[in-house]
């Protein structure tokens, strides 16, 4: 019996179909990961150590390319990830400051922040520093107690960054005169560089890789205090920070006040640590992505932790691992951590409105 040609053409179809289903969904393919800050901050630089990096780790072993769209804290970047890029799977957000955003003022992204697919989340830190020129002279970090005369610099009058230096200079009783927004952090640190402003912090990346070696070991500034790790129950130390001897704000707080913080300005900065903190980075594709984008992105993530060449190059340029963490719950954890209660959202909206002084 001859078997009809539009048979065998049909058959022909199906096997080929079923080989392509069989293969990894990112074969062949280039993948965009937008990074929401500027070039030469900590964003750019832990970012692009990421990008180098993950693509062999994704099945399929796509091409990978850095864009960075900044401006706006990171909202410009983030919203053009939401409402913009292909939901294809073919382009990522390596996000960062973006979780703070949306607990504490959700209306400002133009796609529902917390419709995105969440693929991994980092957290992290900041390392607080002063001009040594500021008077009277700051040689050891408590003489910011007696500190005249500081311009603290931020990202924005909302952004975790710039509620963070306020909320920590306000509860030590420093006077100051907070300017923002710069448009990134190395914006930011090029002014202070310059004398325009004398206090600023930077997440562990840019502070070990730049700050450090740059501006504190040629005397221009000193370290005071770093975020403590985020955590809603336990006051401790950050790991990114080890071998640097700078502790953290509650330590920090304790040895020049004889008492750890408290009151309703602490509350604030444990609230935004903890948010902001735990989720400082979010690794985030468009709403509606495929699942076997969010599948395939959420494993290589998990090998790059093992690889080795990704982990000598990023302890050699920023002094430790980044600490990814991913899985099948992401997208459960970032959305319940994402929120903040209606009180607390009250007081820091108060808060920001007080702006600059």
């Amino acid at each position: 019996m001859r078997i009809p040609a539009a048979l065998i053409a049909l058959c022909a179809l199906l096997t080929l179909a079923d080989a392509h289903a069989d293969e990894p969904f990112y074969k062949g393919k280039r993948l965009t990961m937008v990074i929401n800050f500027g070039s030469g901050g900590p964003a750019d630089i832990e970012g692009r150590l990421f990008a180098k990096h993950i693509g062999k780790h994704i099945e399929g072993n796509p091409s990978v390319i850095v864009q960075n769209i900044d401006g706006a804290g990171g909202l410009i970047g983030t919203n053009y990830l939401g409402e913009i890029a292909p939901r294809d799977g073919s382009v990522f957000g390596h996000l960062t400051g973006t979780s703070w955003r949306c607990a504490n003022n959700p209306e400002v992204f133009r796609v529902d922040f917390l419709k995105y697919e969440f693929i991994a989340n980092q957290p992290s830190t900041a390392v607080y520093f002063v001009r040594t020129d500021v008077v009277p002279g700051m040689h050891v970090p408590t003489d910011i107690a007696k500190a005249g005369g500081i311009i603290s610099g931020g990202l924005g009058p909302d952004n975790a960054k710039d509620l963070l230096i306020r909320l920590g200079l306000d509860m030590l009783g420093v006077p100051y005169r907070h300017v923002t927004p710069y448009r990134n952090s190395a914006v930011a640190r090029l002014a202070l560089q310059q004398g325009e402003i004398n206090f600023f912090s930077e997440s562990p990346p840019s502070y070990r890789a730049v700050v450090h070696p740059g501006i504190v070991k040629e005397g221009l500034a000193i370290p005071l205090w770093h975020d403590l790790a985020a955590d809603r129950d336990t006051l401790s130390a950050s790991k990114q920070v080890e071998g640097l001897g700078i502790p953290p704000f509650h330590e920090f707080y304790r040895t020049l006040k004889g008492a750890l913080p408290s009151g309703p300005l602490w509350d604030a900065y444990r609230i935004i640590t903890t948010v902001n903190g735990t989720m400082l980075r979010l690794v985030a594709l468009p709403p509606g992505a495929p699942p076997a984008a969010v599948e395939a992105l959420r494993a290589a993530i998990v090998r790059l932790a093992s690889d080795p060449a990704y982990v000598d190059e990023v302890v050699k340029t920023i002094g430790f691992v980044p600490d990814y963490e991913s899985g099948p719950d992401t997208n459960r954890r970032v959305r319940l951590g994402l929120a903040v209660r209606p009180e607390a959202r009250a007081f820091i909206a108060d808060y920001v409105k007080r702006g600059s002084r």
